[in-house]
């Protein structure tokens, strides 16, 4: 089992430009390697168009062809960068066109805001105390909030911004035993409240972004008034960005925490299987629903639960919203809150009563907090818990 760690790390002013280098010269290998990918394919497909070349030759470069061909090609700046550093942007790469073969987007160009991080593999990196050492770099101070288990793998160098972070992925080897499933809950996610549970519970959403909007609007307004490629205007993109970082990372803690409180109290986690990027082609609903982050927390719950060994499912969604629990349609628009059902007189709020058939939607047999309900016993439910 793998596990990321992440630290903060302090370079000085003459490793911090050696690290900007290093970006910038691995952005460009990037770029001239998907060049080439692109020109060669162009190529054989204008040669089988006009039948002018064997049919046993490749219509695509691989990862080993550039590999192989990468020592004898390297530039003086290249040289400066550890070679599996190097290898590694080729395997980043030959990724991105094993996924597109897979049926996702085709890459495409990293300019510098879009390419931030490059990684050590095997070697060239060194953890001792509170320094850190990168081949070809040099010694800078690490923050290492907590100790590590397991055998360090890889480390990856991130830039956020103006700041620096040390990404390590740890392989541990003990085993971890799964938990007796005595506890199970079905989380429905929705917008009015971050999640509902099966026993009634409900977190509302934070909505970080929402309530910094005004901040956000005044900062890019004052960039949209720098002048172009003068130096006030990058000062003041960082500015934005530094806004888009603080939501980013209040979110991120909101889920952590969120998820570990799921995971403390529940063995088995039933959430519904959204397609949440077919969700957001919706303009009206798109901004709340990137701003809730369902996706961030429902990953951030499933790597606890293999930690901790629990489980989670994933359920299809359909006719949740639609249903009764005794099993009767009671069809509804989304500004409808309230599940009313004409055949059982059941009165819930509609997402208390999804939570509830998501959960049982679940493989296993162990009975949800929730039980049986009747009318009378509901009423209570309808406000917040």
């Amino acid at each position: 089992m793998n596990k990321a760690y992440t630290f903060r790390i302090y370079p000085k002013r003459n490793e911090e430009i050696k690290l900007n280098r290093t970006l910038s010269i691995c952005r460009n290998l990037y770029n001239e390697s998907l060049e080439e990918r692109r020109e060669q394919a162009e190529l054989n497909r204008i040669r089988r168009e006009f039948q002018v070349f064997p049919w046993s030759l490749p219509e695509w470069i691989t990862y080993e062809d550039q590999q192989n061909a990468l020592p004898d090609s390297k530039t003086p700046l290249q040289k400066q960068v550890h070679s599996q550093v190097l290898q590694n942007v080729l395997k980043r790469l030959d990724r991105s066109f094993q996924n597109f073969f897979r049926g996702f987007g085709y890459p495409r160009f990293k300019s510098r805001s879009r390419y931030n991080t490059f990684t050590f593999p095997q070697k060239g990196f060194e953890l001792d105390g509170m320094s850190l050492w990168l081949s070809k770099i040099g010694t800078m101070r690490i923050f290492q909030h907590r100790k590590m288990a397991g055998k360090v793998k890889t480390c990856t160098i991130k830039k956020d911004v103006d700041q620096w972070y040390a990404i390590f992925v740890v392989e541990i080897d003990t085993k971890i035993e799964k938990v007796p499933i005595e506890t199970k809950t079905g989380i429905d996610v929705g917008l009015e409240a971050l999640i509902t549970l099966s026993n009634g519970k409900q977190v509302e959403p934070p909505q970080f972004y929402r309530k910094s909007e005004d901040t956000l609007a005044w900062e890019q307004r004052k960039l949209d008034r720098k002048r172009a490629g003068s130096k006030n205007r990058n000062k003041q993109k960082i500015k934005v960005a530094k806004v888009h970082r603080r939501i980013r990372n209040q979110r991120k803690n909101f889920n952590h925490k969120t998820s570990h409180e799921i995971i403390d109290n529940y063995d088995h986690i039933v959430y519904e299987d959204l397609q949440i990027q077919n969700m957001v082609k919706n303009h009206c609903l798109a901004k709340s629903i990137l701003d809730a982050g369902w996706g961030q927390l429902i990953r951030f719950t499933a790597y606890k639960a293999a930690y901790a060994g629990k489980t989670i499912e994933l359920v299809d969604p359909h006719d949740t919203s639609q249903t009764c629990l005794c099993g009767a349609k009671v069809f509804k628009d989304l500004s409808v809150r309230i599940h009313v059902c004409p055949e059982c007189g059941l009165i819930l709020t509609r997402d208390h009563v999804s939570a509830i058939l998501i959960g049982n939607k679940g493989t296993t047999t162990v009975p949800t907090d929730c039980g049986e309900f009747t009318p009378v016993e509901t009423e209570p439910l309808l406000c917040k818990t």
